[in-house]
């Protein structure tokens, strides 16, 4: 099967990473990669969402099977875009994209069908007073969502009454976030422990793939400001076979067989962030790809073709696959450029990656130049590795993370430490 995969970011060198060790993998292409991607497939310069580009790129090399990572080329409708020229694509509709393109349409969604999740209210741009009148007597703290894609940066949580007013105020005007904010969601504020419940489906069947934890604060101790994420940690301890079956039960069955009852089938990677309280999930948020860092701990703890799971999806045939899980724990430590999340320098030479046999090494920001690497982003590469416990895993991922070198270099020690 010759393939395009389209990102590039950790998420997707750990896809191609995966993709490559079938036999079924004929070729591989990433548009456009990074210096990990290259490793495995041949990286072409093109963009995720320059549909016709890509679409003549397909025909030049017969592709069979499009597989997008980031989250944009499937809100702006690739999935539809190819279906109608007759090439496969793992991933939702641009309808049943908006579960993560609008925010306003996810949470009507979940109260049409019943599915746990925080009170809230939405509004758009003509509704400035409503929405503040609304926010006068909500308890704090209080959450204040741009219902558009942000890149991650969307979300608010306020502490007091006047500075989610000012948030709502700027993001109705469009002065943060632009479109993305026309429509705000003022959500109650849930507290608990966060898990990251990652399905995959052919719009009739569905596999659950390994739980995971992120850790999204630049600081340790869950400190500082939010970041793509900076480590996660698979399987999540208290995700035992009860708390998963009550999360099939209670969310993941109802979100799939809500879509096809509106006539907008799933089909792909559908991402569910919890937040768990007293024991109960309450969906957070919907994501219709794998997360990042998340795919680094869940992909090598897939023990199927992954090449064979994505033709399931695509067929409806998901169910005949063969799928098991290794029961080992795999743990990220995220290497970030110095200054991340805030401004940064690229062009950093990165040494000692040859060095580091104990982990798996997933280029997120970076590219390659005269025969170096070189830092690209501020989210630089994902240290991923084994262990019999959380423990063991992350003190692989540490010390791989100690043997490269970049300036400025920055990671966070303590990924894991809450679970353990």
């Amino acid at each position: 099967m010759r393939i395009l995969l389209l990102g590039s970011g950790g998420r997707e060198h750990a896809l191609a990473w995966k993709l490559a060790q079938s036999p079924r993998c004929e070729a591989l292409y990433i548009a456009p990669g990074n210096a990990g991607t290259a490793l495995h497939g041949e990286n072409v310069s093109l963009s995720p969402t320059d549909f016709p580009a890509l679409y003549q790129f397909c025909q030049a090399q017969a592709i069979d099977l499009i597989i997008p990572g980031p989250e944009q080329p499937l809100v702006e409708g690739v999935a539809d875009f190819f279906q109608e020229k007759g090439v496969p694509v793992v991933g939702p509709s641009r309808a049943a994209a908006q579960l993560e393109g609008s925010k306003a349409f996810s949470k009507r969604f979940m109260e049409s069908h019943q599915i746990p999740t925080a009170r809230y209210a939405s509004f758009d741009a003509g509704q400035e007073a409503e929405a503040l009148a609304y926010l006068s007597d909500h308890p704090l703290p209080v959450v204040v969502k741009a219902s558009g894609l942000a890149a991650g940066k969307g979300v608010l949580i306020c502490n007091s009454h006047a500075e989610a007013s000012q948030a709502v105020r700027e993001m109705l005007r469009g002065e943060s976030f632009g479109e993305a904010g026309q429509t705000v969601v003022i959500e109650e504020f849930l507290q608990g422990i966060e898990i990251s419940i990652f399905v995959m489906s052919d719009g009739q069947h569905y596999k659950l793939l390994p739980s995971a934890k992120d850790y999204k604060r630049i600081g340790e101790q869950d400190t500082g400001l939010n970041t793509g994420g900076m480590g996660a940690v698979s399987p999540v301890p208290f995700a035992d076979a009860a708390f998963l079956a009550r999360v099939e039960q209670e969310i993941v069955q109802p979100s799939l067989e809500g879509l096809a009852s509106e006539g907008i089938p799933f089909q792909g990677f559908l991402f569910i962030g919890l937040m768990v309280v007293a024991g109960r999930p309450y969906v957070l948020e919907y994501n219709v790809r794998l997360g990042d860092p998340e795919t680094e701990v869940i992909i090598p703890r897939l023990q199927a073709d992954l090449v064979d799971l994505c033709e399931g999806v695509v067929t409806g045939t998901l169910d005949q696959k063969e799928f098991a899980l290794d029961p080992r724990t795999c743990t990220t430590v995220m290497l970030v450029s110095g200054g991340y999340p805030g401004s940064y320098e690229k062009g950093k030479v990165m040494t000692g990656l040859e060095s580091v046999s104990e982990a798996i090494l997933f280029h997120a920001g970076t590219r390659q130049e005269a025969g170096q690497v070189l830092t690209h982003g501020g989210r630089v590469l994902a240290v991923s590795a084994y262990g019999a416990n959380i423990q063991e895993a992350v003190g692989r991922s540490l010390q791989g993370a100690a043997q490269i070198s970049f300036e400025g270099k920055y990671y966070r020690r303590d990924i894991g430490q809450d679970l353990m």
